[in-house]
């Protein structure tokens, strides 16, 4: 693969990609040789070309191809990344035999509930310490904060968030709440301080490892428990129940919203708050295969309004989170970069790169609209 094919596929892209909208303007350094711009003006960002099986990729023009190469460190990218990302779709992403391998017998088999927990162990099960190198501070939350500001900082921005949960689910200290999806003991603590009695649910080893020592040292009354939500049951019925950003891997609305009905109080009110799309199966081939693998899908909120209707629950509020989640993850792609040669000596490149191109890439999502992000509130009447 010659320099020269590598800019003549990228040339004849640019000219169809940009032919009806706003032209980009960007550089290719091929590996031993000068970088050459496409389009007018100083270029927003340089893709550099360092092994051959880089230029083969981007000849190639496949998302995934080139994500990949990235990955291994055959491209990198010098510059604005988040512009680069903001133009994905000049790559196409076609790749049907990834996404109906979800459907294989090996799959079907193991069932749902084992499924999302290889998913959940997949993505969590890395060192906690790594995903601390870039959450807020004060509250270790790995779902987007409620900005004041567009500067305001993210603790602040948790610190609101989790604030805005406790008072819409309407609990007072002694009342109990289920938290589905511990992570890092974010809301589990905040709701524990305030004297509410939090029972939190994780798949994750790593997760359980993690709030179990956190607890125990903090020595709050926080019961953790590692089972799939459809397994978990409980003598008492619970006075509300919290999921921040775990709708995502419960795409099965029906059976999750008549789990929340079966361990609510009547009266009880659940807050929730997820990623979004506006049609099913769009996540990128990159997404499925190296950051949410199985059977995890971004929310569709007209679906799942559609299942709250045919259930007992009453919706209470529906706000959108959009550029809370694009705010949140512009910050948390700041702090991975800041902290790169820690991350790159304690778990090495490959980890580092992987969540740079997530994290810049969500936040380039929700910045350009192509991803959605919602928080809402159920009751159940009683």
């Amino acid at each position: 693969m010659t320099p020269a094919d590598v800019l003549t596929a990228l040339g004849r892209r640019y000219q169809t990609f940009f032919a009806t909208r706003p032209a980009v303007p960007f550089a290719v350094a091929p590996a031993g040789g000068p970088a050459h711009t496409f389009g007018a003006g100083d270029p927003l960002f340089t893709i550099v070309v360092t092994d051959d099986r880089g230029a083969r990729a981007l000849a190639g023009l496949d998302q995934f191809g080139v994500a990949v190469a990235y990955l291994q460190g055959w491209l990198d990218v010098e510059g604005d990344l988040a512009a680069a990302l903001r133009m994905r779709a000049f790559f196409s992403d076609f790749h049907p035999l990834a996404y109906l391998s979800r459907f294989t017998p090996g799959a079907l088999l193991r069932g749902r509930r084992e499924d999302d927990r290889r998913a959940i162990s997949a993505h969590y099960d890395e060192d906690s310490e790594f995903f601390l190198t870039f959450l807020d501070r004060r509250h270790r939350c790995y779902t987007e904060g409620v900005f004041a500001a567009d500067d305001e900082p993210l603790e602040d921005a948790m610190t609101r968030k989790m604030d805005l949960a406790l008072d819409v689910i309407g609990v007072k200290p002694g009342d109990r709440v289920l938290e589905v999806g511990g992570g890092w003991g974010a809301f589990a603590e905040h709701a524990a301080r305030h004297g509410v009695d939090v029972t939190t649910t994780t798949l994750s080893r790593e997760s359980e490892r993690f709030l179990t020592g956190f607890f125990e040292r903090e020595r709050l009354p926080v019961r953790v428990v590692r089972q799939h939500i459809y397994a978990f049951r409980d003598e008492r019925p619970y006075d509300a129940i919290v999921n921040m950003g775990v709708t995502e891997h419960l795409p099965d609305y029906r059976t999750t919203l008549r789990k929340y009905a079966e361990l609510l109080r009547p009266g009880g009110r659940v807050y929730l708050d997820a990623l979004a799309m506006r049609r099913k199966h769009v996540a990128s081939t990159f997404m499925k295969r190296y950051i949410y693998p199985g059977n995890s899908a971004p929310l569709l909120l007209h679906q799942y309004l559609r299942h709250v209707a045919r259930s007992p629950f009453e919706l209470l509020r529906v706000e959108d989170d959009r550029h809370n989640y694009y705010l949140t993850c512009r910050e948390w792609g700041r702090r991975l970069d800041a902290a790169r040669d820690e991350i790159v000596a304690r778990w090495g490149e490959p980890l580092y790169r992987r969540f740079r191109l997530f994290l810049w890439g969500s936040a380039a999502g929700f910045d350009t609209g192509m991803v959605q992000a919602y928080r809402w509130v159920l009751r159940l009447p009683g």
